[in-house]
């Protein structure tokens, strides 16, 4: 009995919770040197030198690389990320605008009736500018 090791009594509690900070500390690091890398290959302002040269310091020096990079471009990181979500929902809205255009479903006079109905409140809402409603409206007329 006294060449076993009973690790429940071998580890305290404080010892586990360093452990669990530790792995959180990790992951966390993981997840900002992978959103640094993103962003670097991301910036279309940067050129394919510049974008290289971040790189390798950031692979190379991962801290101070990481570091440095935060100081030097952290603002233009959320910036660029805000301007991308900008990008996509106007490409989603789009989307939506053309879908919403073109009814599906039924034919003949009464599908007309209801998608002029659905631009006219679309463009109510101020979903649709002006030349929008007035191309959708050529389209359903046609």
């Amino acid at each position: 009995m006294d060449g076993y090791l009973h690790m429940a009594y071998d580890y305290p509690l404080l010892g586990a919770f360093f452990t669990f900070l530790w792995f959180f500390l990790w992951v966390v690091w993981l997840i900002l040197l992978f959103k640094v890398i993103t962003d670097i290959f991301r910036d279309h302002e940067t050129s394919g030198w510049g974008k290289a040269g971040w790189l390798v310091f950031v692979l190379v020096l991962p801290y101070l690389g990481v570091l440095v990079y935060l100081i030097a471009r952290g603002k233009g990181m959320s910036e660029r990320e805000m301007r991308r979500a900008r990008m996509e929902r106007e490409i989603f809205d789009t989307y939506i605008r053309e879908t919403a255009g073109t009814g599906a479903g039924t034919t003949g006079p009464a599908a007309g009736v209801d998608q002029l109905a659905r631009l006219s409140e679309l463009k109510a809402k101020g979903d649709l500018t002006e030349s929008e409603y007035e191309r959708a409206k050529e389209k359903i007329l046609a």
